[in-house]
C-alpha cells in the first residue's frame, strides 16, 4: 500500500469511525488496522526478514511477521492473505489462521493488530520494495536473535503475546 491509499480509522473498540490516506494516518497517529502473519515453512521454521530502508514505519528493522495495513473496507482475513502473498512473493497460500487480536499503542503509533499463522511450503520470492533480507529460522534461532537484532516494536509485541497465548 502506498502512503496515498485510503485506510479505515477505528476507535478503541475497533469500530470504523472514518477514513484517511495511510501517510496521513501515520503522521497524525490515527488508530487503524493491521494484519500480522507468522509464516512457517514445511520444516516449521519462521520466515524472518529485514525491512527495506524505504518503509514508512520501522525502516531497516527485522520482523518475524509479514503483513501490513488493512485497506478501507477490507476485512482482516482478506488483508492477511493479500499481505502474506505479496510480501512472500507467492500465490496460492492457504488462508492464514486467525489467532488473536490486540491493540498496539505507543506515544507515536496505534493500531489494532490481528495475529495470524500460515504454512508456506511454496518457494518464496519476497517483494524487493519491502524485504531487504530474509531467511527461515527455527524458533530457537529467533529467540537467540531477539537480543541481538533491531526488531520492529509492534512485531516484537505481537511475538511476545503469541508466546503467552500459546502458553495458556
Amino acid at each position: 500500500m502506498s502512503a496515498e491509499e485510503i485506510i479505515d480509522i477505528v476507535d478503541e473498540q475497533d469500530r470504523v469511525v472514518g477514513r484517511s490516506p495511510r501517510g496521513e494516518a501515520y503522521a497524525k497517529g490515527l488508530r487503524h488496522r493491521c494484519a500480522f502473519i507468522l509464516a512457517r515453512d514445511a520444516e516449521d521454521r519462521i520466515f524472518v526478514h529485514r525491512r527495506t530502508p524505504t518503509k514508512l514505519v520501522f525502516p531497516s528493522m527485522y520482523d518475524m511477521f509479514v503483513g501490513g495495513v488493512v485497506g478501507a473496507g477490507e476485512s482482516y482475513d482478506t488483508a492477511a492473505l493479500r499481505e502474506a502473498e505479496e510480501e512472500l512473493g507467492v500465490s496460492g497460500l492457504p488462508q492464514p489462521v486467525p489467532l488473536f487480536k490486540f491493540l498496539y499503542e505507543t506515544d507515536e503509533h496505534t493500531w489494532w493488530s490481528y495475529v495470524y499463522e500460515v504454512r508456506c511450503e511454496l518457494p518464496v520470492s519476497p517483494q524487493v520494495e519491502e524485504v531487504a533480507w530474509h531467511a527461515f529460522l527455527t524458533e530457537a534461532e529467533v529467540e537467540r536473535r531477539l537480543g541481538e537484532w533491531d526488531w520492529v516494536p509492534d512485531g516484537l509485541a505481537a511475538y511476545e503475546r503469541l508466546q503467552a497465548w500459546r502458553a495458556r
